[in-house]
């Protein structure tokens, strides 16, 4: 049963590749690394730095050598400790980045037909490409040559000199560092493939440049300051060879130009009977040698300086040099001499090029934008002045341009965002307008799956003072939802005398709900809808607008913008609705007072008829008449008379109530409170849409 259990575990696990860790926190050296990963991406930025402080320490080798007394040369061990340190910790870089290449993959040249191609994870293919290809350059490039030279193989010399370690050094470290300065154009271009740029903005792009240009001034300075110290010792040599010549003069031993015999008796016995120091003084006109280029190093007192004068000087002296080309130079019959000169002038001419071209590409990177606006705007004042437009509408079509300029900086957001995928995109615009659109209190009673569909489709709308957004009776194409500024929407009610309404929108309203309405239709119409309200800008505002199609489709995929609650939000926070719900009150409220003061009226009338015919009644009981006729005659004269008040009285009832039906009946307009004697027109309620055919939420 035992071994039953265990094949079936085995058979049950599944097989993955040998690069493949199941442990979550493995170290990356027990990994196979992506090629585009961030990791990896990290590390190459780290190495390219490491490899401009390893480019710019290999040069201080040169600056070993000095004098060190009359006629003597030694190498400064002080500055040789520093640099070695400072060069071993670089090195480690070269070692780390020979073991991450590797552990990192390679995509396939057969895979490269399309897209990013198949990455090679296998450890042993990836070794195998790597001694192939770049193993020796990369070793050739970490190998501790400089230290080894300078610290084990010259001591171990028979007859070590200043002179012999300063060749031997020199020319190690210019053997290794071609390949170190080789090393950083595949990596420049490996960053540049998988982020696309090495500096993310203009100014460190320029700056990048700058320093590679400051780093071949710096070794053409150590240069310089290597050959002028050889170009001394050379002097040095030949007038040494001289005075072992002559028979008149003390003998000259090669080893006294080392300081090593400084403290010896045959040195100090020669130096006071020797015309050496003369002879290679650079200050002397009258000498045999001729220094050329390099008279300055002496004649300055350079190579007698601290290491701090003499660094910024020769530094200073290869940054003018690459700068006017060696147009400075008066080189000598050396054919040393003339070949450096010729590399200064090639250098400096292609160097200082390239610095020119990419400073400039950078620089105008940062300004490119305002320069193209600064075209578009001149080419739109051009188009103005050549169709006469009238000075005010020239003026706001300059005030647009420029708030569009200031508010977008000239980038065109909408085909940045098409250019997308669309799962970007939606959390792009999730980001921009989510909490934007929460504000307006009508969308705040949706979910999320309506809003991240309404903030997909919506669209940045920027509009300056005194701007007509819509005007009354004007199609309607899209919703607007107010970021920043104010709005001011009235209406007449299509041009009726003596009705207008006025109301200032502010951050988080919105307008053009007619088009909410439409399209909330089942089944709705081609044409748009027409506008109830003109809406004027009181100042610069920001916006989002929901276009018409957007809009409907919106209404038609989602169903939950027809459920009762969402109307109600609407018709609460919709200002046409208000305008409405205000319009119906206040006329409700007239007729509830018309009808207060007709009954009013009827209750003195009545009260003073009735009070009349008392009044009346009691007349002709005070004083009866003796005549019977004569009191039938007056009793029939005043039934006559209290017949026509009473029918008086009721034409008058009928026609007071007659007009109290028709002020009931009609509808009253909204009108300003010393207007109020005005006839009311009427004002008719904003369509509703006919939600009969979906069922409302519960």
């Amino acid at each position: 049963m035992n071994n039953i259990r265990l094949y079936s575990t085995a058979r049950l696990r599944p097989h993955f590749p040998k690069s493949f860790s199941l442990r979550r926190n493995s170290p990356w050296w027990s990994q196979t690394l992506d090629p585009g990963s961030e990791f990896v991406t990290r590390w190459n930025k780290i190495f390219l730095v490491s490899c401009f402080i390893a480019l710019f320490l290999d040069p201080l080798y040169f600056y070993l050598p000095i004098i060190g007394g009359p006629a003597c040369m030694q190498i400064d061990v002080g500055l040789g400790i520093v640099v070695t340190f400072f060069r071993s910790v670089a090195d480690l870089f070269y070692l780390m980045h020979m073991v991450i290449k590797f552990r990192t993959g390679f995509v396939a040249p057969s895979s490269r037909v399309f897209g990013r191609g198949v990455i090679v994870m296998d450890a042993r293919k990836i070794a195998m490409r790597y001694l192939k290809s770049d193993f020796v350059m990369d070793l050739a490039a970490t190998l501790p040559l400089p230290q080894i030279v300078i610290w084990f193989v010259i001591p171990a010399a028979t007859n070590p000199t200043a002179n012999n370690a300063n060749h031997t050094l020199s020319l190690i470290v210019l053997i290794q560092y071609v390949p170190r300065l080789f090393l950083i154009f595949p990596l420049n271009r490996r960053i540049i493939k998988t982020t696309g740029v090495v500096a993310k903005t203009a100014w460190s792009g320029a700056a990048y440049n700058l320093l590679l240009y400051m780093l071949a001034s710096h070794v053409l300075g150590a240069l310089w300051y290597l050959l002028s110290i050889e170009r001394q010792h050379s002097c040095w040599t030949l007038e040494c060879q001289k005075e072992e010549n002559a028979k008149d003069s003390r003998s000259c031993n090669p080893w006294f130009l080392d300081c090593s015999s400084l403290e010896k008796v045959e040195r100090k016995l020669w130096l006071n009977s020797t015309h050496l120091l003369v002879n290679c003084d650079a200050r002397n006109n009258s000498m045999d040698f001729y220094y050329g280029m390099f008279a300055s190093a002496f004649t300055d007192d350079v190579t007698s300086s601290n290491f701090v004068e003499k660094y910024f000087y020769c530094l200073w002296w290869g940054l003018r040099s690459l700068s006017s080309y060696g147009q400075s130079f008066v080189t000598s019959t050396f054919s040393g001499e003339t070949l450096f000169c010729i590399v200064i002038c090639i250098g400096g001419l292609v160097l200082f090029s390239h610095l020119i071209g990419n400073m400039q590409s950078f620089l105008q990177s940062t300004t490119v934008r305002l320069e193209e606006w600064r075209v578009k705007k001149r080419d739109t004042e051009e188009w103005m002045r050549h169709r006469q437009l009238p000075p005010d509408l020239q003026e706001r079509v300059l005030q647009f341009v420029q708030y569009k300029w200031l508010a977008t900086r000239g980038v065109d957001e909408e085909s940045i965002l098409r250019s997308l995928p669309l799962d970007l995109r939606r959390e792009i615009q999730r980001h921009l307008c989510l909490a934007l659109v929460r504000r307006v209190p009508f969308f705040s009673q949706m979910d999320d799956q309506l809003l991240d569909a309404i903030c997909e489709r919506l669209v940045s709308s920027l509009s300056t003072q005194d701007t007509y957004i819509v005007r009354e009776g004007d199609p309607v194409n899209e919703m607007l939802f107010i970021i920043r500024g104010q709005l001011e929407s009235s209406t007449t009610n299509g041009g009726r005398s003596g009705f207008f309404n006025s109301i200032t929108l502010r951050p988080g309203d919105f307008c053009g709900e007619e088009l909410l309405t439409w399209a909330l239709m089942p089944i709705s119409t081609l044409n748009l809808p027409t506008s109830t309200r003109t809406v004027r800008s009181l100042s610069e505002v920001e916006a989002f607008a929901l276009r018409a199609d957007d809009l409907k489709f919106v209404a038609n995929q989602f169903k939950r913008l027809n459920s009762k609650k969402l109307r109600q939000a609407f018709r609460y926070y919709s200002h046409q609705w208000r305008t409405w719900g205000a319009c119906f009150i206040q006329a409700a409220w007239r007729r509830f007072k018309k009808k207060k003061l007709a009954e009013e009226l009827m209750r003195q009338e009545s009260y003073y008829y009735t009070q009349t015919l008392d009044r009346d009644s009691n007349y002709n009981n005070e004083y009866p008449s003796a005549d019977y006729e004569d009191s039938d005659a007056e009793r029939s004269s005043m039934d006559n008379a209290n017949n026509f008040q009473y029918l008086g009285t009721t034409i008058l009832a009928s026609r007071f109530a007659a007009n109290t039906r028709r002020g009931v009946n009609q509808k009253v307009k909204v009108v300003e409170p010393a207007s109020t004697s005005l006839k009311m027109p009427k004002l008719f309620k904003p369509d509703e849409p006919d939600f009969s055919s979906d069922q409302e939420d519960n």
